[in-house]
């Protein structure tokens, strides 16, 4: 089960590093606003990912500390 935890808390953490400056270079592309200045399916696309991403390392941190605790 260490092993386990490990590789979720591992997932959790590139998650969490990487999506979130990845969100800011996807924001600050030119494909990301039209001319008047709303949101593409560009951006939208790219957020729901990230934000999908982001759910998966809370679940990975909780199914880590599960894993840890003898849950599973």
């Amino acid at each position: 089960m260490i092993a386990l935890a490990v590789v979720l808390f591992l997932n959790a953490a590139f998650n969490i590093v990487v999506w979130p400056r990845f969100y800011k270079r996807v924001a600050t592309d030119p494909r990301a606003r039209d001319a008047d200045g709303k949101a593409t399916m560009f951006l939208k696309v790219h957020a729901v990912l990230i934000a999908i991403a982001l759910v998966l390392a809370v679940v990975s941190v909780l199914v880590g500390v599960a894993a840890l605790a003898g849950v599973l």
